[in-house]
């Protein structure tokens, strides 16, 4: 497998000096640094300045502010820099901010500096053959299929993956995201009408090595996400969500997935219905742009700057009408293998899991695949196989055989036999 290291970012954000570079409102810095002085007990200008990610002049300015309103007590120096604590009166302003929002992390970016950067780093593709059969180097994939992916991947516009059940569907749009090179800017957090909405999270977003000196430290460098959602997806996924105990929204999954890629697996399957979901991204899809409403009812503007992959094993004319499915220019069909790439996965499956085989094992496979009224080879047979030999062998406390009996005892395990149904 060929992976490409982050080398790069399209943007490089200055470290705001002045409320102005900030963008943010200056009440809401206020309010974020007495929260977060309330964590924290005592603080220090270098301390609140790491904790918010925001330069010493800022810090100072609100600190200058704070000690003119008498809202801190100061405790003593540190060097240049001064050590202090809430006064009465700033618990007092802390303790009601608290009430409205428990935010107290990263100092937020606006939206209108979102906007620029989630533009900014649109993903421009330039992949070939060559460099696609790179990325997808441990899959066994035809040519054929790759110059339907290529162009594909280029436009950056919806993708329709779909076919049988276990040929790889999943696989190929996960690794979708190796033909991007470089590295994006992420904020903490973002600012709408004087709401915190919470974005960079760890589970979904990769931080990378790079050199940040002199960058806005509100944003973090990351690859380029991937989230996939399947049947779990529910329409409040989409759109913003208020934690009532900490006033604090978190942002939708195509937010989080902005400037990558979103997977919506087993498309059709999702407890919300498939014309819901449709309905949903028909401007998002068509116009590049989605909307969010606050819990008050204002309503915004996000791009709306991803990849969005369906993938599904049911038929496309039975998940969406033509008006949608004329929004996704990209459809692929992943049809089941045949018997030269069956083979192939073959080899490669029993190589890595260190079982030996017979010489006309897979083969033999095959037709062991295709009995009993199947009448097609799917990519993940042999690994599924190769898996529970390891788990027959594991039962029995000896390595795992690849012998006929072995791989006819694997198979009755793994396939369902239809039952007959006795006459009343």
């Amino acid at each position: 497998m060929v992976t490409f290291a982050p080398v790069r970012t399209a943007i490089k954000p200055a470290v705001p000096q002045t409320f102005v570079e900030l963008g943010i409102p200056e009440p809401l810095v206020l309010d974020l640094v007495v929260r977060r002085m309330m964590v924290e007990g005592a603080s220090s200008l270098t301390g609140l300045s790491r904790s918010l990610r925001l330069s010493i002049p800022i810090v100072d300015m609100v600190f200058k502010h704070m000690r003119q309103q008498q809202l801190v007590e100061v405790k003593g120096m540190h060097g240049n820099d001064y050590n202090f604590i809430l006064s009465a009166a700033g618990k007092q302003l802390a303790s009601e901010r608290m009430q409205v929002s428990q935010y107290a992390g990263a100092c937020p970016v606006s939206l209108k500096d979102y906007h620029a950067a989630v533009k900014a780093q649109t993903a421009k593709v330039n992949v070939d053959r060559q460099s696609l059969r790179a990325a997808f180097s441990d899959l066994i994939i035809s040519d054929e299929m790759l110059d339907q992916l290529g162009p594909a991947i280029i436009s950056q516009n919806s993708i329709f993956v779909y076919g049988p059940t276990g040929n790889g569907k999943t696989s190929l749009a996960e690794r979708m995201l190796r033909v991007y090179r470089d590295a994006i800017l992420i904020p903490y957090a973002v600012e709408v009408d004087n709401q915190v909405i919470s974005l960079f999270d760890p589970v979904v977003h990769q931080p990378v090595d790079f050199d940040d000196t002199g960058m806005d430290p509100r944003w973090v460098v990351c690859k380029r996400p991937c989230i996939i959602v399947g049947g779990e997806l529910v329409p409040s996924m989409l759109e913003l969500r208020l934690d009532d105990s900490s006033g604090i929204y978190a942002a939708p999954l195509q937010m989080k997935a902005t400037n990558g890629i979103l997977i919506i697996d087993d498309f059709g399957r999702q407890l919300m219905s498939p014309r819901d979901l449709l309905n949903r991204w028909i401007v998002p899809l068509d116009r590049r742009v989605d909307y969010l409403t606050l819990r008050y009812g204002v309503k915004f503007q996000i791009p709306f700057e991803t990849l969005v992959v369906f993938s599904t094993n049911l038929d496309p004319a039975d998940l969406a009408d033509e008006a949608f499915l004329r929004r996704i220019h990209n459809k692929i069909l992943v049809d089941a293998c045949d018997a030269s790439a069956f083979d192939q996965i073959f080899a490669r499956v029993v190589k890595a899991r260190q079982i030996e085989p017979e010489s006309d094992s897979a083969e033999y496979l095959r037709k062991l695949c295709l009995a009993d009224g199947r009448n097609e080879l799917r990519a993940c047979y042999p690994g599924d196989i190769c898996t529970i030999l390891s788990s027959i062998g594991r039962y029995e406390r000896r390595p795992p055989v690849m012998t006929k009996p072995e791989l006819e005892r694997a198979t009755r395990l793994y396939f369902a036999k239809t039952q007959a149904v006795s006459p009343l």
